[in-house]
């Protein structure tokens, strides 16, 4: 195995203040049908998903020496409770979407991938981890950059998204720091996020196309003059973000290569919207 200093970031748990037991608008991203479908179709992956970075950390992590470890050990509780809170907060979001008749496809189809896969190496489990963690880091910087995706949006709403893209930028070395540590090599890290970007990006694509069925908008002109603004215009989030997910491939590549100032900034602005539970390996709030 290889032998790596792990980042030791600190790796707070916070209690975001928000309430998702109230209902929010069917277009609660400021009436904007695109917006909201895709929002809602990134949503609904996250429950299952998360749980299944959680479970592969955990699984990665008891592969490697003893030391490394013991080394690994503070960063690895950070990360997990870092997306058990996120876990949770989008299983309360999507019950409100489920209340309104959306239909979760998207949890279906990666539950049983991931049913499918379970025979795999740890390290595989590990490496699809870190890639889909790197599209999450990128969508999060960008978010920060581009407030205006939430315009419109009520505060509670937009409050989680960006804690959560905060926290994405804030842990996004770990899963790569294990695959590395784990003696992961470069050709089944880069396949993996071949493999990943192909089937994230059709599942949220799908499922973003069934919300908006659902919301009976999928055939509006409007509705795709959105779309196209959001992701395929000069700074939108696929097109803009087309050099940094090609960093990925670099063979030299580390995630915190790429700036993540802004959610820092965010996190250090917002100290009241949410309280610590947990830092530097102790409780701190009940």
């Amino acid at each position: 195995m290889n032998t790596l200093t792990f980042s030791s970031v600190p790796l707070p748990v916070r209690r975001l203040h928000v309430d998702l037991a109230q209902p929010f608008d069917a277009r609660w991203c400021g009436g904007d049908a695109f917006r909201t479908a895709f929002f809602n179709a990134l949503s609904m992956s996250f429950p299952v998903g998360e749980q299944y970075f959680i479970d592969s950390l955990k699984n990665g992590a008891q592969k490697l020496a003893p030391a490394e470890r013991q080394a690994f050990e503070e960063d690895l509780r950070g990360f997990i409770g870092q997306e058990a809170t996120h876990r949770h907060l989008h299983a309360l979001f999507n019950r409100e979407l489920t209340r309104q008749g959306l239909t979760n496809e998207f949890e279906k189809r990666a539950a049983r991938r991931i049913r499918a896969n379970q025979h795999l190496d740890a390290r595989k489990h590990v490496a699809v981890t870190a890639a889909t963690e790197h599209f999450t880091a990128l969508f999060a910087q960008w978010l920060m950059q581009h407030p205006e995706a939430l315009e419109g949006a009520e505060q509670r709403l937009a409050y989680l998204w960006l804690w959560h893209s905060a926290e994405e930028s804030e842990h996004r070395n770990v899963a790569f720091d294990l695959y590395r540590a784990l003696g992961g090599n470069e050709y089944w890290r880069l396949r993996i996020f071949r493999y990943v970007t192909f089937t994230f990006l059709t599942d949220v694509l799908r499922q973003t196309v069934r919300n908006l069925w659902h919301d009976g908008s999928l055939f509006k002109p409007g509705t795709w003059v959105s779309g196209w603004r959001l992701l395929l215009s000069p700074q939108g989030l696929l097109r803009g973000n087309y050099r940094a997910w090609k960093d990925y491939f670099a063979a030299d590549f580390h995630p915190s290569q790429h700036d993540a100032s802004l959610s820092t900034q965010w996190l250090a602005t917002h100290t009241s919207d949410y309280t610590v539970v947990r830092a530097a390996g102790k409780t701190v709030a009940a």
